[in-house]
């Protein structure tokens, strides 16, 4: 029977993380999951992306654990952010989001590993614990197809369409499949309303969708099932 964590010492120096969701449920039940550790803290938590930054200014975190989808932001461009001012700032990303998409768009922004919100507790302690000793982090299937695109002898019979689109391509596709208008993804990724037409006319391309309804049509679709 595994013994129970003991609480911390005084003296015994607990690791630092930032937990940044835009949703407080998950913050919280993150939060009460780590804090059982007697070697984690959960030091702060943040919402979007300004808070993350002003965040790891004030309490230099040791481990940022972000989410895909933030409020009035984006996970990736955060995790981009975040490697750019702090090299060394180690960050696991957390999401609901299909890992089998995302999984090496983060790694390759910064990130150390990627773990789905469905998976259980001690999974995502081990995920934390495999990146604060330096490891990639990723579910087994996830990292034999990486390595199985990587090793193809051609690339392009081995992704699916939606693997082609850039990194803000992709986070135009996904807003548009949430419902967000034109205007709306140019707020919210602070980018011009002509930009991102350009990057629909872009993905309609790369798509191969000749209408602009049949793109709505198929990011509605894309977004659904990435979230299942």
């Amino acid at each position: 029977m595994a013994s129970k964590p003991q609480a911390p010492n005084k003296a015994q120096k607990r690791t630092r993380i930032l937990v940044v969701d835009d949703h407080p449920m998950v913050r919280e039940r993150l939060a009460e999951v780590i804090n059982r550790e007697a070697d984690l803290v959960v030091c702060a938590e943040a919402e979007d992306r300004y808070e993350a930054i002003e965040t790891i200014k004030a309490r230099q975190p040791t481990l940022v654990i972000v989410d895909i989808t933030l409020k009035n932001s984006d996970g990736l461009e955060l995790i981009k952010d975040i490697h750019s001012r702090w090299p060394g700032l180690l960050m696991l990303v957390v999401s609901m989001h299909d890992e089998s998409l995302y999984a090496e768009r983060v790694l390759r922004a910064g990130a150390r590993g990627y773990i789905t919100k469905q998976e259980a507790t001690r999974s995502i302690l081990r995920a934390i614990r495999r990146v604060l000793d330096g490891q990639i982090f990723l579910n087994e299937n996830t990292a034999s197809q990486i390595i199985g695109r990587l090793t193809a002898p051609n690339l392009e019979n081995t992704a699916s369409p939606v693997d082609s689109l850039a990194d803000r391509e992709l986070q135009v596709f996904e807003l548009t499949g949430r419902g967000l208008n034109t205007r709306q993804i140019a707020e919210r990724l602070h980018i011009g309303v002509k930009t991102v037409e350009t990057y629909r006319h872009r993905i309609r391309e790369k798509l191969r969708i000749e209408h602009a309804t049949d793109l709505l049509r198929s990011a509605i679709a894309w977004a659904h099932q990435s979230t299942e």
